[in-house]
C-alpha cells in the first residue's frame, strides 16, 4: 500500500469543537494521567494522592464537566485566550494546542496551556504546528515571554518542549496534608 500524505489544517476551534475536544483530552488523561500537571489539579480537573511515596495522578469523576468550562472560557475571552484544532483532509480531529496572555506579575506573559495530539497522529508535525501557531498567536499579540506548564512524569512531553527552545524553569509543589 502506498503512504498517502496526510495534510494538517491548524483553525481556531470553537464552542462546536469543545466537546471532540473533551473527548480526546479526558481519554488521554485517562489512558496517560502522567499528562496531568498542576493545572489541571488546580482547576480539579486532576486528583493526586501519594500511595507509597509515590505521587499518583488521576482524573477527578467531574473531569470532563470542570475541563469543558475551562476550554469554553478560553474560547469566550478571545482578546486574552485562544484554541486551535488540527484536523486532517476528512475533517477528523488531530489535536489541539489552548494559549492564553496571563496578566499577573510585572508584565503580561504567555501561557500554553495545553497541547494535546492524537497518538496516531504523532510524528507527524502536528505537535509542533500547533505549537509554533500559538507561539506565532502570542508574538503577534506583543507577548515574547512564554511558559508552558506539564506533568512531572511526562518525560516525552518534555523532551518535545525542550527540542522547541523551551527550559525547565522550576518545580511545583503541592501540601498533602
Amino acid at each position: 500500500m502506498e503512504n498517502q500524505e496526510v495534510h494538517t489544517r491548524i483553525t481556531p476551534a470553537s464552542a462546536a469543537d469543545a466537546g471532540a475536544l473533551a473527548d480526546l483530552f479526558i481519554g488521554h488523561i485517562t489512558a496517560h494521567p502522567e499528562y496531568i500537571s498542576h493545572g489541571e489539579i488546580q482547576m480539579g480537573v486532576g486528583k493526586v494522592s501519594v500511595q507509597d511515596g509515590s505521587f499518583i495522578t488521576r482524573p477527578a469523576t467531574d473531569a470532563r464537566e470542570k475541563w469543558m468550562k475551562y476550554i469554553l472560557d478560553m474560547m469566550n475571552n478571545d482578546s486574552i485566550a485562544a484554541v486551535w484544532k488540527a484536523v486532517d483532509d476528512q475533517g477528523t480531529l488531530m489535536g489541539f494546542c489552548a494559549a492564553d496572555i496571563e496578566m499577573a506579575g510585572g508584565a503580561p506573559f504567555g501561557m500554553v496551556g495545553d497541547v494535546l495530539v492524537n497518538p496516531q497522529c504523532r510524528a507527524g508535525g502536528v505537535g509542533s504546528t500547533l505549537l509554533q501557531t500559538a507561539i506565532d498567536w502570542l508574538h503577534a499579540k506583543g507577548i515574547h515571554d512564554i511558559f508552558l506548564e506539564s506533568g512531572k512524569d511526562n518525560h516525552n512531553a518534555h523532551r518535545f518542549f525542550e527540542k522547541r527552545g523551551f527550559v525547565h524553569v522550576s518545580e511545583m509543589y503541592k501540601l498533602m496534608v
